[in-house]
């Protein structure tokens, strides 16, 4: 009896092992879709578009959706595509990727690496890069809806596919918002996007509650003095010493002013002033990039720049009609929150669909997107956007064994995501999050 019942857990065992794993719809018609989708990646990598000129890669997004069965409108808010695909009555749920490239000359050497070039609004001359890879958001956006196309019968709802302009200077989603978004095309209960990640693994999905993105402000001080001879300085008030002495003063608002425990950055991006050796001009200019997770700290930080910019003024002997102006941009980005208890929710789907080792909590960052604005335009809108590893697995391990050095940031002219792992995932991940929302 003992042998035969031996027999029969070793022949179970071996019947278990010679079983194939159980199927994964979602993964499985990721995969299926794989091969296609990495042909439209380096498709999109190789013809990237500045930001509000996005007018090929929409119309290539447009294709895609009407091709699988999406009711498509193009042009909303500038560029933007919005595909919807009604089925049944359930909750509206938005799913959004950006389409913008930026100033970046690529340094990839990858086969299919970009060899566009264009004018900034500035007027500069540049190669043109998807050097935040919005094109695996792209990618991952046409996988995650075919997916959805071909599974109707799981899921009863709405989906509304936000192909969207403009995110690299702010103003795309605010476009598409106030091009009436959501009167045309529906509120959604849920709004989700992702971001790839440089600091990750390639496949790991890294989400958070709270803040994950910070507000960013662009501002400009012009700094006014009163200009002459190199060799005469006191019969002048020059306005490169003011701004040498207003940069060092706006260091302390975050030092000294800010609340430790309260995330803040002041950073002087530019500093530009005068033509010659010998000449003390009339003026200065000081370009800022100014972050912040709240409201009151964004303000505490801009009324401290002001502060600072007239009073270093003040103390340098310039006259009252040559006071600095401080001018704030109006390409502000709100703050991106993903909201309790979505976030949760889909921390938990992820973790059981992926394993704990490929999802890990992240800490905020004070990078800028534009994806809070959906949530913002109506708070009642649950909201989250996680992040996809796409640091090559040999590139990660060699840059652990170093301390971390010598891996590429997004917006690196070498940055080269693990394009097929970051897209398959996010794919899969998404489509996911899509099905158990919409839940028949």
């Amino acid at each position: 009896m003992r042998r035969m019942k031996h027999f029969l857990i070793a022949a179970a065992s071996s019947l278990a092992f010679a079983l194939p794993a159980a199927a994964d719809p979602i993964r499985d018609a990721t995969a299926k879709e794989l091969p296609s989708l990495m042909a439209l990646y380096k498709e999109l990598h190789a013809a990237p578009e500045f930001s509000q000129h996005e007018v090929q890669t929409a119309a290539r997004m447009a294709a895609e959706a009407r091709k699988a069965g999406f009711t498509v409108t193009e042009k909303v808010g500038g560029t933007g595509v919005v595909a919807v695909m009604k089925n049944g009555v359930g909750p509206t749920i938005l799913i959004r990727a950006d389409m913008d490239g930026l100033p970046v000359t690529e340094e990839t050497g990858l086969p299919f690496a970009s060899k566009v070039r264009g004018k900034t609004p500035e007027g500069v001359e540049t190669g043109i890069m998807h050097a935040c890879a919005h094109d695996t958001h792209m990618t991952a956006w046409v996988g995650t809806l075919r997916n959805l196309a071909a599974m109707k019968g799981k899921w009863k709802g709405t989906l509304v596919m936000v192909a969207q302009p403009a995110e690299e200077n702010s103003a795309g989603a605010i476009a598409m918002l106030n091009d009436g978004l959501y009167a045309r095309f529906g509120k959604p209960s849920h709004a989700i996007a992702f971001h790839n990640s440089a600091a990750l693994p390639a496949g790991t999905i890294g989400i958070r509650s709270g803040p994950t993105f910070a507000s960013v402000d662009s501002v400009d001080i012009v700094v006014k003095g009163v200009g002459g001879h190199g060799a005469y300085p006191a019969t002048t008030k020059d306005p490169i010493v003011l701004g040498a002495r207003i940069v060092s003063a706006l260091q302390t608002i975050v030092a000294r002013e800010v609340d430790p425990l309260d995330s803040a950055v002041i950073t002087v991006g530019s500093f530009q002033g005068g033509t010659r050796h010998n000449i003390i001009p009339e003026q200065a200019l000081l370009l800022l990039t100014v972050r912040a997770y709240t409201p009151e700290v964004r303000k505490q930080l801009l009324d401290g720049i002001a502060r600072i910019a007239k009073g270093e003024a003040i103390a340098a002997g310039v006259p009252e009609e040559r006071m600095p102006v401080v001018t704030i941009r109006e390409n502000f980005t709100p703050p991106t929150v993903s909201t309790d208890p979505f976030a949760t929710q889909l921390k938990t789907l992820f973790t059981a669909r992926f394993g704990k080792d490929r999802v890990t909590d992240i800490a905020p960052t004070m990078a800028g997107e534009d994806f809070g604005r959906y949530h913002i335009a109506d708070p009642s809108i649950q909201s989250v956007i996680y992040w996809v590893g796409g640091v090559p697995q040999d590139k990660w391990d060699a840059a652990k064994a170093s301390g971390g050095k010598g891996l590429p940031s997004l917006h690196s002219s070498k940055w080269a995501p693990d394009a097929e792992k970051v897209i398959g995932t996010a794919a899969e991940a998404m489509t996911a999050a899509a099905l158990d929302l919409l839940q028949p």
